[in-house]
C-alpha cells in the first residue's frame, strides 16, 4: 500500500504530533496512550438536516477501511490519510460532501497553498481522523430512521471541537494576506462573515462551523487551547507559514497573497519640503528683499543723479526737469549711428506706401469697396463648410497626445468607455435606527436611506427608471436597448449598480425575513452586513440563504453603491448611490443618438420626480452638454447687450460734436458701424478660409475672437480717425492728399501693431493644446485681414464720409442737408485728448511723480512673481455649469459623499506571451509570480493609496483563471466526448476536469492548454458551485486573436481613490503613469516588448495640466520673441526700443498671474487662451506709445515721452480701454460661472493692466531709459516739413 510522505504530518500516528515546547519528548512518551489509541465519534450520513444537507451517523468504534473508489478523493483532499489499508472514520459520501463544501474556500484560497492546506487541515482531521475521539466530543444527538433499511441510527446533532490556538492562529496568519482578484478585496471578507479587517483565528473557524452560516449541516462548537481540556487532547497538526512551501513541487505563497514573503511595507517617498526662508515662503522672502534693494539702488540713484546736476548743470536760469545733462541741441553735432539710416529709410518707405495708397483709397471708393465686398464674400462663404467641435475629448486633448492615442488604442480593443447615468440619493427626513443582531452581539446603527421603507421607495424609483421609454425616428428605446448586460445572451439583466441589487431589485427578497413570533433571526440588516463584505457571494450563509451577486452577473461593491459612511462602516451609509451603465457607440452615430433619446427621457422623468422623502442629484453622461448648450443660450442676451454697449460708444465717441444743432453732421454712426462691420467680417472671413481647409470650429474661438478682433480693430479706427479730425489740410492740399498723409503717418503704427499680433498668434498656433492651436490659427488670420480691410475699405468709407460732411449732409440720412454754419470743417480736439495734453501727461511725467510709478509697479510685479508658482492649475468642472444647473448639485454630491475614484484600467499592450511560465510570472500576483509582477506592483501602489491613488488591489483575470482551471476546483470540465465546456452547475457523468489531478496537472496551464481553457474560462458565468467563471468580470478585459489561438491586449482594472479637485485627478494621472512607466521598465528588463500604460475615462482631459506649464511659457515667449522680432524690424532696428516694450507687456503678463492668484482663476486652456489674447492686446496698449516715441523729434526723453503720450494715449484710452471696459462691466451679470471668471475677471484684468501699463508705466520708462533719438529721421522729418507751420514746431 501507498505511504504518504505527509502522514506523520497529518497527525495519523505519534510521531506526527510535533510539539514546539522543551518538553515534548516527556509529554510524547506520558500521552502515548491517548495518541495511539484511534477511535471514531461518526462514520457515514444519516439525516437529513436541511436542503441536501445531511447529519453524520454517530459511531464509536475504530476507523474502518476505505472503499477503494474513494482513494481518488482522499488522495485529492487528504493525502495525509493514503497510507496502508486507509482506515478512517469517514466513508466515500463524507469525502464527497467534504469536497463540496470545501469549493468556495478552494476558489479563493487555492491562490496561497500553504493557506490551504492548512484549512484542509482542519476539515480533514474534523471529517476523517482515525483519532477523532480525542479532539471531537459529540455534545448532543437524535435518532434517525433509516427509510431504507429500517434501522434506528444516531445523528450527530451538536459537537465539540477542540482546536490548538497556535494551530488556529497558524492557519488564520497564512490566509489573512490572500486576495480575492476579482472582487478586489481579502479573501477573508468572503468566508469570515464579517469584514476582514475584522476577522481573527477565532471568529473565522466559529463562523466556518457555524450552522447560521449555510454550510455546516450542524452546528460545531470549536473550543482553543494548546492545553489539554475536560481529558480531550486539541488537533494541534504542524501548519504552514505562507512563505514557507507545501511541498517539493508547490512553492511559498505570493507576495500580493503574504506579506511575509514581500518584506517591510514599501514606504511612499516624504513629501516635498515646503521652501521656506525664516519662516517664511521663500518667494515671498526673495521678493520683498529685492523690491526693498532695488526701491534703495533706485531712490539713491535718481536722488544722486539730482544733486550731481544741480551742482555741475543747472543755473537759475535752466530749470531742473531734464533727463539730458547736455544741451537742447547737443544732439544734432553727434554723428549718425550705422542703424539710423536705415531706419529712417524702411521708415520713409511705409510713410510713402501708405500715403499714395490712402490717396488711391479716397480717389477710388467705389472700386476698393466692391472688392473689399468681393473678398469678403468669397472667404465667408467658406462658413457652408463650417463644422462646430463640441466633443470634449477633441477640444482638450491633441490627436498626437499619449492619453489620446492611448484612448482610441483602449476603444480599439476593448470598446469605448460607457457611458454613466447616476443618482445620489439621500433621506433628509428620516432618522437612523439600531439592528439588533441575533441572538447575541452589540446593535449597529444604519443610515438614514437604509430604512427597510426607504430602500422600497428608492426601489420603485429605480424600477420606474428602468421602465423609461423614448422614442427616436419612430423606434421606441428602453434602458434594456441600450444597457451593459455583460452575461448577455445568457443573461440580459442591464448592469445597475445599487444597493438592491444585493437584494436583486425586488421587493420580495427586501422583505424576506427568518423569524418566529418573539425574534427575526435574520432580515434585509442581516444580508446588507454580509453582502457588503461579500459581494460576490451567491449565498448569504445566513438563514436567509438570498445571493449578494447582481441580477446581471457580477459584484456590486460598496464603495460604488454607498456614500457619506465613515472608514468601512457601510451601515452608516447617508446616502444611496446609483449607476446605469449604458454603452458608448462612439462610432456608431445611429446606435449614440438612441442612447441620447433615452438618456433625454431620463433627465426629464429624474427632474419631475417628486418624493419629500428623498433628496436627488442626479446626472447622465449628455447632463453636462446639455447644461453647456442651455448656458450659452442663456448668456446670448447677455452677450448681445455686451457687445451692444461696446457698438453704440464707438458709433457715438467717433464723432467730434460741436453743438446740437450740427450734431447729425458732425457724428460718425454711420462711419463707426462701416468699422464694427468690418471687424466682424474679417472675424468671418478667418472662419471661412479655415473652414475652407478644414479646421473645425471651437465654442472658446466663437466666443473669444470676436472680443479680440474687436479691441484690435476699433484701436486702429479710433487712431485713423482721431489723427485726421486733429489734422489741418495744408495749402493746396487736396482731400485724397491729406486722407493718404494722415494714414502715412499713422498705418505703420497700425502696421506694426497687426503684424505683431498676427505673427504672436500664427506662431501660438505651434502649440499641441487643440484649444490654444486653433485659437491662435483663427485669431492670427482674423486680425491680418481686419488690418488689410482697414487700410482698404475703412479708408475709403472715411473718405466718403468726410466728403458727406463737408457737404453738411446728415450722418445716416446721407440724403438730407443740414443747415449750414458757415464754419465748415476745421480741426478739432476732443476733449480726451486735451486732457492727456494739458493734464494727464504733464503730471505723469513730473520729476518727483516718475519715480512714484516705477516704484508702484516695480513693487507690483514684485508681488506677482512671488505668486507666480502658487497659482491652480486645473479646472473645476462645477464652474462650467450654470449657477442654477442640476449638475451642480451633483458634482457637490459627487464630492461630499463618493468613496471611490473612478475605474482605472492598467493595460498590458499585446504581444506578450501568456503561455510560457516567464511571461506568466511576469503578469500574475499568486503563487510563483514575481514579486515585482505587473500585478504585484499595482498591489503595492494599492498598499500606498494616499500617495499613488490607487485605491484597491487589482482585480487579475489571469490569477481567476488559474485557480478556475485548477484541477481540484469543480469549475473547469468538459464533457468527456465532445471535449467542449460544461458548467460546474451541470450535473452529468460525462462531465470531467479538464485537467488531470497530478503533480502536472496541478501546475499552471501552459503552451496550447493555456489557450484551450482560456475561451472557456472567459465565457463561464459564475454560479455556486464556481464563483470564478470569468464572463461577467472579463468578458472585455482579454482579446483573443487568431481564432482563439493567443492573447493580445488585456487589462487590469481598479480604481483610484476619491478624486475631488483637479490637482487631484492631476496627481491621479501622474502617479498611475509613473506605476505603468515602472511595470514596462520591469517586464522590459525581463524581455518583453510589450507596454503597459493606464486608461481612466478622465486622462484625456487632464492630461493638459501635466505640461500646461511648460506650454504657457512656450506659447507665451513664442509670442514674445515674434514681437520682439517685428518690432525690431518695423521700427527700423530699434533694438532697444522693441526691448522695452516686450518687457512692458511681459510685466503685463505676469501681473495677470498676480491678478489669476488673488481673484482664484486657475491655469487652465481657458486661461491659457486668455493669456495669449492679453499678449496680443498689450501690442496695442504698447506699441502705438513705443513707436510715437521713436519717432518723435523733441530734444528729451521726458518730452518725447509726453509727446508719445499726448499724441497717442487718448486714442488708445478711447480705443480700447472706455470701448472694452464697457461690454466688460456687462459679463458680470453673466449666469455662467466660467463667464464670470475666466471672461469678465480675465478680461477686466487685461483691459486695467494694459491701459495703466502702456498709459502710465511704459511712458515713464521711456523718459527714463528709451532710445536716443534717431538722427537720420529727425533730418528726413524736417527735411519734409522745411518751411511749413510743422518746421517751427518741430524746432520749438
Amino acid at each position: 500500500m501507498y505511504r504518504s510522505p505527509h502522514a506523520l504530518e497529518f497527525g495519523s500516528i505519534a510521531v506526527g504530533q510535533e510539539r514546539r515546547d522543551d518538553d515534548r519528548e516527556e509529554e510524547f512518551c506520558v500521552g502515548s496512550l491517548q495518541v495511539f489509541s484511534q477511535s471514531c465519534i461518526w462514520y457515514g450520513e444519516c439525516g437529513i438536516a436541511s436542503g441536501d444537507k445531511r447529519y453524520n451517523c454517530k459511531y464509536s468504534g475504530p476507523p474502518k477501511p476505505l472503499p477503494k473508489d474513494g482513494y481518488d478523493l482522499v488522495q485529492e483532499l487528504c493525502p495525509g490519510f493514503f497510507f496502508d489499508n486507509v482506515s478512517l472514520c469517514c466513508d466515500v459520501q463524507q469525502l464527497q460532501t467534504l469536497k463540496e463544501n470545501l469549493q468556495l474556500p478552494l476558489q479563493f484560497l487555492s491562490r496561497c497553498p500553504s493557506c490551504f492546506y492548512n484549512l484542509m487541515n482542519l476539515f480533514c482531521e474534523l471529517t476523517c481522523s482515525p483519532r477523532q475521539s480525542q479532539f471531537l466530543n459529540v455534545t448532543a444527538t437524535e435518532d434517525y430512521v433509516d427509510p431504507d433499511t429500517n434501522q434506528t441510527k444516531t445523528n450527530v446533532f451538536e459537537l465539540q471541537y477542540y482546536v490548538g490556538q497556535s494551530f488556529a492562529n497558524a492557519m488564520y496568519n497564512a490566509c489573512r494576506d490572500v486576495e480575492a482578484p476579482s472582487s478586489n478585496v481579502k479573501a477573508l471578507g468572503l468566508l469570515c462573515g464579517r469584514d476582514a479587517d475584522s476577522c481573527n483565528a477565532t471568529n473565522w473557524i466559529e463562523y466556518m462551523f457555524s450552522k447560521d452560516n449555510g454550510q455546516a449541516p450542524f452546528t460545531i462548537t470549536p473550543i482553543f487551547s494548546d492545553l489539554p481540556v475536560r481529558g480531550m487532547e486539541p488537533m494541534r497538526n504542524a501548519t504552514r507559514g505562507c512563505d514557507e512551501p507545501v511541498d517539493e513541487v508547490t512553492g511559498p505563497c505570493s507576495c500580493q497573497d503574504c506579506s511575509l514573503v514581500c518584506g517591510p511595507k514599501p514606504q511612499p517617498p516624504p513629501p516635498p519640503t515646503p521652501w521656506r526662508l525664516l519662516g517664511w515662503d521663500a518667494m515671498y522672502v526673495i521678493m520683498w528683499v529685492a523690491y526693498m534693494a532695488f526701491l534703495f539702488v533706485f531712490f539713491g540713484a535718481s536722488f544722486a543723479v539730482w544733486c550731481y546736476r544741480k551742482r555741475y548743470f543747472v543755473s537759475e536760469y535752466t530749470p531742473i526737469d531734464s533727463n539730458v545733462a547736455l544741451g537742447a541741441h547737443t544732439f544734432d553735432k553727434g554723428e549718425v549711428s550705422c542703424c539710423d539710416p536705415l531706419g529712417a529709410s524702411f521708415e520713409g518707405c511705409l510713410r510713402r506706401l501708405f500715403t499714395q495708397w490712402g490717396a488711391f483709397c479716397v480717389r477710388n471708393p467705389g472700386r476698393v469697396i466692391l472688392f473689399s465686398l468681393v473678398f469678403i464674400a468669397a472667404c465667408s462663404s467658406g462658413l457652408v463648410f463650417v463644422r462646430v467641435t463640441t466633443n470634449p475629448v477633441d477640444l482638450w486633448s491633441a490627436p498626437s497626445s499619449q492619453a489620446h492615442l492611448e484612448k482610441e488604442y483602449f476603444d480599439t480593443h476593448f470598446g469605448p468607455f460607457f457611458r454613466t447615468e447616476q443618482l445620489i440619493i439621500q433621506a433628509p427626513n428620516t432618522s437612523r435606527h439600531l439592528y439588533s443582531p441575533y441572538p447575541s452581539g452589540a446593535n449597529v446603527p444604519f443610515g438614514p436611506p437604509l430604512d427597510k421603507e426607504i430602500l422600497h421607495q428608492i426601489l420603485d424609483l429605480q424600477l420606474a427608471i428602468e421602465n423609461i421609454t423614448a422614442h427616436h425616428n419612430n423606434e421606441t428605446v428602453t434602458l434594456q436597448d441600450i444597457c451593459l448586460a455583460p452575461l448577455s445572451p445568457y443573461n440580459k439583466n442591464c448592469t445597475i449598480f445599487s444597493v438592491l441589487n444585493y437584494f436583486q431589485n425586488s421587493h420580495a427578497s427586501l422583505d424576506h425575513e427568518v423569524g418566529d413570533d418573539f425574534f427575526v433571526y435574520a432580515d434585509y440588516h442581516s444580508h446588507f452586513l454580509y453582502c457588503t463584505r461579500a459581494p460576490s457571494s451567491l449565498n448569504d450563509t445566513s438563514m436567509l440563504h438570498d445571493p449578494c451577486l447582481g441580477t446581471f452577473g457580477g459584484p456590486v461593491f460598496p464603495w460604488l453603491v454607498l456614500g457619506g459612511y465613515d472608514h468601512e462602516n457601510y451601515n452608516n451609509a447617508t446616502a444611496l448611490v446609483i449607476t446605469f451603465p449604458v454603452n458608448n457607440y462612439y462610432n456608431d452615430p445611429k446606435k449614440l443618438q438612441r442612447a441620447q433619446a433615452w438618456e433625454k427621457e431620463f433627465i426629464n422623468f429624474v427632474s419631475n420626480y417628486k418624493n419629500p422623502n428623498l433628496t436627488i442629484s442626479f446626472s447622465a453622461e449628455r447632463s453636462v452638454e446639455d447644461e453647456l448648450n442651455r448656458e450659452s443660450d442663456s448668456d446670448v442676451f447677455t452677450i448681445a447687450i455686451s457687445y451692444a454697449v461696446m457698438f453704440l460708444y464707438i458709433s457715438l465717441a467717433l464723432g467730434h460734436i460741436r453743438g446740437c444743432c450740427s450734431f447729425l453732421i458732425d457724428s460718425k454712426i454711420s462711419l463707426g458701424i462701416a468699422g464694427i462691420l468690418i471687424v466682424l467680417s474679417s472675424v468671418a472671413c478667418s472662419l471661412g478660409i479655415f473652414s475652407y481647409i478644414g479646421i473645425p470650429l471651437t465654442l472658446i474661438v466663437i466666443e473669444v475672437i470676436p472680443f479680440l478682433v474687436l479691441a484690435v480693430g476699433v484701436d486702429n479706427i479710433f487712431i485713423l480717425v482721431q489723427t485726421y479730425q486733429r489734422d489741418e489740410r495744408l495749402q493746396g492740399e487736396t482731400l485724397d492728399q491729406q486722407v493718404g498723409r494722415v494714414l502715412g503717418e499713422v498705418a505703420p503704427s497700425m502696421f506694426l501693431s497687426s503684424f505683431c499680433e498676427t505673427s504672436a498668434f500664427f506662431l501660438g498656433g505651434l502649440s499641441v493644446m487643440p484649444a490654444v492651436h486653433t485659437f491662435s490659427l483663427f485669431a492670427g488670420m482674423a486680425v491680418f485681414i481686419d488690418f488689410l480691410l482697414q487700410i482698404t475699405c475703412f479708408v475709403s468709407l472715411l473718405g466718403l464720409d468726410i466728403k458727406r460732411q463737408e457737404k453738411n449732409r446728415l450722418d445716416i440720412l446721407c440724403c438730407v442737408r443740414g443747415a449750414d454754419d458757415g464754419r465748415g470743417m476745421q480741426a478739432s480736439e476732443g476733449c480726451l485728448f486735451r486732457f492727456f495734453r494739458n493734464s494727464f501727461s504733464p503730471l505723469l511725467l513730473k520729476d518727483w511723480m516718475r519715480p512714484l510709478v516705477i516704484a508702484v509697479f516695480v513693487g507690483v510685479l514684485s508681488f506677482s512673481i512671488a505668486v507666480l508658482n502658487k497659482v491652480e492649475i486645473g479646472l473645476d468642472q462645477s464652474l462650467s455649469m450654470p449657477d442654477d444647473s442640476y449638475v451642480t448639485d451633483y458634482f457637490r454630491s459627487l464630492g461630499h459623499y463618493l468613496h471611490a475614484g473612478p475605474p482605472v484600467y492598467f493595460v498590458l499592450e499585446d504581444g506578450h506571451d501568456y503561455t510560457s511560465l516567464h511571461g506568466q510570472n511576469m503578469v500574475c500576483g499568486g503563487m510563483g509570480c514575481d514579486n515585482d509582477s505587473l500585478v504585484q506592483q499595482i498591489f503595492n501602489a494599492a498598499q500606498l493609496d494616499n500617495y499613488t491613488r490607487v485605491g484597491f488591489a487589482p482585480s487579475s483575470w489571469v490569477d481567476d483563471y488559474f485557480d478556475w482551471v485548477k484541477p481540484q476546483s469543480c469549475c473547469c470540465r468538459v464533457y468527456d466526448v465532445t471535449d467542449r465546456f460544461c458548467n460546474a452547475s451541470v450535473v452529468d457523468p460525462a462531465c470531467v476536469r479538464c485537467r488531470a489531478l497530478t503533480p502536472e496537472g496541478k501546475q499552471r496551464p501552459q503552451g496550447g492548454d493555456f489557450m484551450r481553457f482560456l475561451p472557456m474560462f472567459l465565457s463561464d458565468n459564475p454560479n455556486p458551485k464556481c464563483g470564478k467563471g470569468g464572463h461577467a468580470a472579463y468578458g472585455s478585459a482579454v482579446n483573443l486573436l487568431g481564432n482563439n489561438t493567443s492573447v493580445g491586449a488585456t487589462y487590469f482594472m481598479t480604481y483610484h481613490t476619491v478624486l475631488q479637485t483637479s490637482a487631484d485627478y492631476i496627481d491621479a494621472l501622474r502617479k498611475a503613469r509613473l506605476v505603468a512607466s515602472n511595470i514596462t521598465k520591469t517586464m522590459s528588463a525581463k524581455g518583453s516588448s510589450s507596454r503597459v500604460f493606464p486608461y481612466s475615462v478622465f486622462y484625456v482631459f487632464y492630461e493638459q495640466y501635466l505640461t500646461i506649464v511648460n506650454d504657457t511659457i512656450f506659447n507665451l515667449g513664442v509670442s514674445l520673441g515674434s514681437i520682439f522680432l517685428v518690432t525690431t524690424v518695423v521700427l527700423g532696428c530699434e533694438l532697444w526700443s522693441a526691448v522695452i516694450m516686450c518687457v512692458t507687456i511681459a510685466m503685463i503678463l505676469v501681473n495677470m498671474f498676480g491678478v489669476m492668484w488673488l481673484w482664484g482663476i486657475s491655469l487652465n486652456a481657458v486661461s491659457l487662451v486668455n493669456l495669449v489674447m492679453s499678449c496680443g492686446i498689450s501690442v496695442e496698449f504698447c506699441s502705438h506709445i513705443t513707436r510715437a516715441f521713436t519717432v518723435s523729434c523733441r530734444h528729451r526723453r521726458v518730452d518725447r515721452a509726453e509727446e508719445a503720450l499726448a499724441h497717442m494715449g487718448s486714442s488708445v484710452f478711447s480705443g480700447i480701454t472706455l470701448t472694452k471696459f464697457g461690454g466688460i462691466v456687462v459679463l458680470a451679470f453673466a449666469k455662467s460661472q466660467i463667464f464670470q471668471i475666466f471672461y469678465f475677471r480675465m478680461y477686466l484684468a487685461m483691459v486695467l493692466l494694459g491701459a495703466t501699463h502702456g498709459l502710465v508705466f511704459l511712458p515713464v520708462l521711456l523718459s527714463y531709459i528709451g532710445p536716443s533719438v534717431n538722427k537720420a529721421k529727425i533730418r528726413t522729418t524736417r527735411e519734409r516739413y522745411r518751411g511749413t507751420e510743422r518746421d517751427r514746431l518741430l524746432n520749438f
